[in-house]
């Protein structure tokens, strides 16, 4: 089913206010200050009960992925005997509201906690099974996006059940689950579109070989990111498809036999991260952090699932990156060196790891 409906900023926040009984509603909001700069504003997913706190003329800073994959959750909590599964604090479905970007990036996160090996994710999948999308009509280009250039500016009719428009909230309905908050609203001739260009086109890099693969790891593009990258790790927060966390038992003070387990975000651009028992650690310094944390994108996601690159092109990392590193340039880079490279191996020179 697919109908259309036009409605007012009124009938906007009763349609809010009737979903909110059964939905905790997520959506892009604008805080006021705490931005990339100082007196910039923050754009990030909070739970919102009106039509007009959404922010649509900018894209949020942090992903809709902190929705499913909070950067702080309690797992359980423990005694010396025994344990206990921590329950959700809202036992209300979500519908979250985001880009055909972010409804991609839905998909990478379902292959690494749901489909990555033999188990999967309880504590994703108790809220993914909850987990309703809205999409967001994309009418502006955004600084460092790329997303038509892997495909991800799109997204199929099934993946959400309703879509919105900022212009005159017109909405896009293609789910019977919602079709009973519209039963007095006025229907209309509409149909959510989606972006067709980007001012920016990448050339996402294909690897083809094992061999291409061992010599661009050593490859001497690597060296530039050891001078300008300060491994803050901002950027794999931001990004909708990263997922590296850490657990941390917490003790409490009054009883130490008794705490809780939490899981919070981590990421891979920050030194320790690979660190084993014994105080071995795989990489030591940022140029291999970043390679590791880039190549995995390019090349060993896709090695994985064979589903492509691990990137919507959402453009987040370039827009919250301190030092200014272009995520897009790195790609270009990669290119430049796979011609090197290509021509390496055309010609015979050898090579060992």
């Amino acid at each position: 089913m697919t109908k259309s409906y036009a409605l007012t900023v009124a009938e906007m926040d009763t349609l809010f206010e009737a979903l909110s009984e059964k939905y905790a509603i997520y959506a892009p909001t604008r805080l006021h200050n705490g931005g990339r700069y100082a007196l910039d504003d923050t754009i990030l997913y909070k739970e919102v009960t009106k039509y007009e706190e959404i922010e649509w003329q900018q894209r949020s800073i942090f992903s809709m992925k902190e929705v499913l994959t909070p950067l702080s959750q309690t797992l359980f909590y423990f005694t010396e005997e025994d344990f206990k599964e921590a329950k959700l604090k809202d036992e209300r479905e979500l519908l979250i509201f985001g880009r055909a970007c972010d409804l991609n990036s839905v998909k990478i996160q379902d292959q690494i906690f749901l489909e990555n090996g033999g188990e999967q994710d309880y504590f994703y999948k108790r809220l993914r099974e909850k987990a309703h999308f809205a999409v967001m009509q994309c009418d502006d280009q955004y600084d460092g996006c790329f997303c038509c250039s892997l495909g991800t500016n799109v997204t199929d009719i099934h993946d959400f059940g309703v879509a919105f428009s900022e212009v005159g909230a017109k909405i896009q309905l293609n789910s019977e689950l919602f079709e009973g908050y519209f039963s007095d609203a006025q229907e209309t001739l509409f149909e959510v579109s989606f972006p067709q260009e980007n001012q920016l086109k990448v050339a996402f890099p294909q690897i083809e070989s094992q061999e291409e693969y061992q010599r661009l790891r050593v490859h001497p593009m690597w060296e530039e990111y050891d001078k300008r990258c300060i491994a803050c790790g901002k950027c794999t927060i931001a990004c909708n498809t990263c997922t590296c966390f850490t657990t941390t038992d917490i003790f409490y003070s009054e009883n130490q036999n008794v705490g809780e387990r939490r899981r919070g975000c981590a990421s891979c651009m920050i030194a320790g991260f690979d660190t084993m028992a014994g105080d071995h650690c795989f990489r030591k310094t940022v140029k291999d952090r970043y390679r590791f944390k880039i190549l995995h994108k390019v090349y060993g996601h896709d090695a994985r699932f064979h589903t492509g690159a691990m990137c919507t092109g959402c453009g987040r990392c370039d827009a919250d990156c301190p030092e200014l590193i272009s995520y897009s340039q790195t790609l270009a880079n990669i290119n430049a060196a796979l011609i090197e490279i290509r021509q390496e191996i055309k010609e015979g020179v050898p090579f060992h790891v």
